[in-house]
């Protein structure tokens, strides 16, 4: 069956895949911009409620994650990046942004910081 409104003439691309979702239910993911990442059941806990993106930051189990959502430094950046690869959810990590020195700030971002916070 072919649902309403969509046109047999409808332009097809050649990068385009088609996925059968016959049987499935999609949904629109949500999106949580105040995520400490302190350990993997954050993830895992919010990819079970619907949670496509994070935004946030932290280094894991350690005090300075408890207190703020940032992941300071390019070094902690890369290491939570690859920590993060392999999980099915988008994220934007921010970087510590309170500083004098725009070199400090391009380094995270060179690393992959999203954003900073303040």
């Amino acid at each position: 069956d072919t649902m309403d409104g969509v046109d047999p003439a409808l332009v097809i691309g050649a990068s385009t895949e088609i996925l059968s979702g016959n049987g499935m239910i999609l949904t629109a993911g949500g999106v949580d911009s105040h995520v400490h990442l302190i350990c993997p059941g954050v993830i895992e806990e919010g990819l079970a409620t619907g949670i496509t993106t994070i935004i946030g930051g932290g280094t894991g189990p350690a005090e300075g994650t408890k207190a703020t959502t940032v992941t300071p430094g390019a070094w902690n950046l890369s290491m939570m990046l690859r920590a993060l690869d392999s999980w099915p959810v988008n994220v934007a990590l921010l970087g510590k942004g309170n500083t004098v020195r725009g070199d400090a700030l391009r380094e995270q971002l060179i690393a992959g910081a999203s954003g900073f916070k303040l």
